[in-house]
């Protein structure tokens, strides 16, 4: 019996972890193909369940304006991302659930599960106000470092369930670098976000100068300005060039910062034998998200590069973690023994 309970609880956070992730790279997918006001109301479609009933509303809007934000394949796209999410949340009410009432059995303390059901809970709600904020940045920026946030407490909530390779106690000494590590790497995604949600990301054509120049013509007031619509100053104005071109310039020399950072940090840890698989796959990932975010570039945003562009960065929150993970128990160990 405690083994089928334990088995149960197990398969469904692998479950729920996995679904998080592909809800984020759909969640990009929505965002880079401008589905996220395709049902321009919360929680229904024209106060209705599907576009099926809401089809008329849709004809009407399509009609008015054919290449604006409403159409029926973005509607689908829009409400087959809510329809996902909500049952993503229902699955962590499950892990929450079982965690409270097998507590004993499982022989780890609920607190984790219950927060990463607040914070599904609150994720929820900045897709709501996505919707009715008609996709102002600062909020679907903060929506999606929420995500990947999520992704995080998953990842560990599901690495709690596995047995890994031991860690030597002299490799522990890293967990706080691993953790400066991920706040840069959330520092980043935020300033990826950022390009992605202000349309940014074709501001710089050329590389590795930015219209020709190591410092272009920019506006970093405007540009990092987070209270304002979409395409938008302050001011209510059209967002200028320079802004644009400001957003492109930060987050792309940034990255460097976390290539030397991370790379370097993941290079060291990859001699610990209990590191070695992890470590390897981030430094992969930081090849990989160079070389989509060059190509983003060069081919000119096309959407499947987008996408896994997104996925790399939610890849590498997911090994960060995991790395992390696993020097917090040899910390832990270090200090009991």
């Amino acid at each position: 019996m405690v083994d089928r309970i334990k088995n149960r609880y197990r398969k469904l956070v692998y479950l729920t972890w996995f679904l998080t992730l592909d809800l984020i790279m759909f969640g990009a997918f929505v965002r880079l193909t401008d589905s996220g006001l395709g049902c321009p109301d919360w929680p229904g479609c024209y106060g209705k369940l599907s576009p099926i009933g809401a089809s008329e509303h849709i004809a009407e809007a399509y009609a008015a304006m054919p290449h604006g934000a409403v159409s029926f394949p973005k509607a689908w796209i829009e409400m087959i991302h809510r329809y996902v999410g909500s049952l993503l949340g229902l699955m962590i009410i499950g892990i929450v659930f079982m965690a409270w009432r097998h507590r004993k059995v499982l022989g780890n303390s609920p607190r984790l599960a219950i927060v990463t059901l607040i914070a599904v809970c609150v994720q929820g709600a900045f897709g709501a106000w996505t919707v009715t904020h008609q996709l102002m940045p600062i909020i679907v920026t903060t929506h999606l470092l929420g995500g990947m946030g999520l992704l995080a407490l998953m990842t560990w909530l599901a690495a709690r369930e596995k047995a890994h390779p031991a860690v030597t106690a002299q490799s522990s000494a890293y967990l706080p670098w691993m953790g400066l590590g991920l706040v840069l790497l959330f520092i980043q995604i935020a300033l990826g976000g950022w390009v992605s949600t202000n349309y940014a990301a074709l501001a710089c054509m050329d590389f590795p100068t930015c219209h020709g120049e190591w410092m272009p013509p920019m506006d970093f007031h405007n540009g990092f300005s987070l209270i304002r619509g979409l395409g938008e100053l302050p001011s209510g104005e059209v967002i200028s060039q320079q802004a644009l071109t400001a957003i492109h310039w930060v987050h792309r020399n940034f990255a460097f910062v976390v290539f030397a950072f991370v790379g370097t940090l993941a290079w060291i840890l990859r001699r610990d034998q209990g590191l070695r698989g992890p470590a390897t796959l981030l430094l992969a990932l930081l090849v990989a998200q160079l070389f989509t975010g060059l190509t983003t570039i060069f081919f000119e945003w096309p959407l499947l590069i987008a996408v896994l562009h997104n996925g790399g960065a939610a890849g590498m929150v997911l090994v960060s973690v995991t790395l992390i993970v696993r020097l917090y128990r040899a910390s832990r160990a270090k200090i009991s023994a």
